[in-house]
C-alpha cells in the first residue's frame, strides 16, 4: 500500500506539472470522494492494527503534499494571468490624456449671483424661507384675505386648504419682520410656483428676488434710489428708471418699474432706423414691481406703522436673465440643451 501511495503522489505531481493542467479536475481525481487517495483510505480496514497508523500517517502526508502542490499551481496561474493583463493593459503614462470638458454656471444661477452681489454691496443681507408655505404667510399676512381677487393672478398649487407652494418670496419678508425688529434690510431670492401654462414667458416654476427695507424715515425716494443704483449696475451706468402707478395689496403706494432699454438707449429705434427688438420700440422694459410697505402688513408683524415705514420690491430672475442675454423664450432656460447653455 505504501508503493500505491507513492505512485498516487507521483502521478498527481506529474499531472500538476503540465502547463495546461485542469486543477479542479486533478483535485477531484486524486482527493475527491471517489478519488484515488480516498479509495486507498477506504481499504485501510483490511490492514493489521500495526500497519494502520503507519499507512494513515503516510496517506495524510500525501494528501498534504498534493494540496500544497495544487495551491502553488493556482498561485502560479494567477500570477501568469496578472502578468498577461499588465502586459495587455499597459498604459503609457507619458501619453497626452483626453481633454475633459469643463462645465460652467447656469445663466439663471449666474444672474442670481450678480443680483445678490449688487444688493449685498448696498448693505442688504440674504434671508431664506420654506417653499412649502402656509396660506397665512403667502396671502393673509400680505393683506390678501381669502376670496381677494389678487389671489387669481397668483394662483398656485395647494397641498391642503391651508398649505401650498409659495407663489412669491414675500412670505420670507413677513417671517423676517415677525422675528426681527427694525432696522431691516434683506433680499429673499428663491423658487416660486404658480399655476401657469408653459409658454415663452410663463412657467409653473420660476425664480424671484424680493427686497425689503424697514426703518424710521424710509420714503419712496429711498426706494427709487435703491432701484436706480441696482439698474445701473445690472444694465449699465446710463440706465434710467421710471415708476408707473400700479396696485399691489401689500404696498401703498405701489408702482411698476421700468428700465430704459440698454440696446437702443431708450429711444426705441436702432442706428439703422429699425425698431428695437428688445423693447419693441417703446424704449422702456418692465422689470419689477415695488412700493411702500402697507401699514396693515407692518401692524400684522407687530411693527408700529406710525413709527416705522418701509419699501419692498420684487422681480423675476428669469426676466432679468432674458433681458441681459437677449433670450426670447423662457423655456430655453429649462430645456437643458447644451447647445444653448454653452453660449454662456
Amino acid at each position: 500500500m505504501k508503493e500505491k501511495l507513492e505512485r498516487i503522489k507521483e502521478a498527481a505531481m506529474a499531472a500538476l506539472s503540465d502547463a495546461n493542467a485542469d486543477i479542479e479536475e486533478i483535485r477531484v481525481r486524486f482527493l475527491g470522494k471517489k478519488g484515488e487517495l480516498t479509495a486507498v483510505l477506504r481499504g485501510m480496514g483490511a490492514l493489521s492494527p500495526e500497519e494502520r497508523p503507519v499507512i494513515g500517517a503516510m496517506a495524510n502526508e500525501v494528501r498534504a503534499a498534493i494540496e500544497s502542490a495544487i495551491e502553488e499551481k493556482q498561485r502560479q496561474l494567477k500570477e501568469a494571468v496578472m502578468r498577461m493583463r499588465l502586459e495587455s493593459e499597459r498604459v503609457d503614462v507619458t501619453a497626452p490624456g483626453e481633454p475633459v470638458g469643463c462645465g460652467h454656471m447656469h445663466p439663471l444661477s449666474k444672474t442670481q449671483r450678480e443680483m445678490e452681489d449688487i444688493f449685498i454691496g448696498m448693505g442688504f443681507s440674504i434671508a431664506e424661507g420654506p417653499e412649502v408655505e402656509y396660506d397665512h404667510y403667502n396671502f393673509e399676512k400680505l393683506n390678501i384675505p381669502k376670496n381677494h381677487p389678487a389671489r387669481d393672478t397668483q394662483d398656485t398649487f395647494y397641498i391642503t386648504e391651508n398649505i401650498l407652494l409659495r407663489s412669491q418670496t414675500s412670505p420670507v419678508q413677513v417671517r423676517t419682520m415677525e422675528v426681527q425688529k427694525p432696522p431691516i434690510r434683506i433680499i429673499s431670492p428663491g423658487r416660486v410656483y404658480r399655476s401657469d401654462a408653459v409658454d415663452a414667458s410663463h412657467s409653473p416654476l420660476f425664480h424671484q428676488l424680493e427686497g425689503l427695507v424697514v426703518d424710521r424715515g424710509i420714503t419712496m425716494g429711498d426706494l427709487k434710489g435703491t432701484l436706480e443704483l441696482f439698474a445701473r449696475r445690472m444694465f449699465g451706468e446710463k440706465t434710467q428708471i421710471r415708476f408707473r402707478p400700479h396696485h399691489f395689496p401689500f404696498t401703498e403706494p405701489s408702482a411698476e418699474v421700468d428700465v430704459s432699454c440698454f440696446v437702443c438707449g431708450g429711444t426705441g429705434t436702432l442706428e439703422n432706423g429699425s425698431g428695437c427688438r428688445l423693447c419693441k420700440g417703446e424704449g422702456w422694459i418692465e422689470i419689477l414691481g415695488a412700493g411702500m410697505v402697507h401699514p396693515s402688513v407692518l401692524s400684522g408683524c407687530d411693527i408700529d406703522p406710525d413709527e416705522y415705514s418701509g419699501f419692498a420690491f420684487g422681480m423675476g430672475i428669469e426676466r432679468i436673465a432674458m433681458i441681459r442675454h437677449g433670450i426670447d423664450d423662457m423655456r430655453l432656460l429649462y430645456d437643458n440643451d447644451v447647445r444653448f447653455l454653452e453660449q454662456f
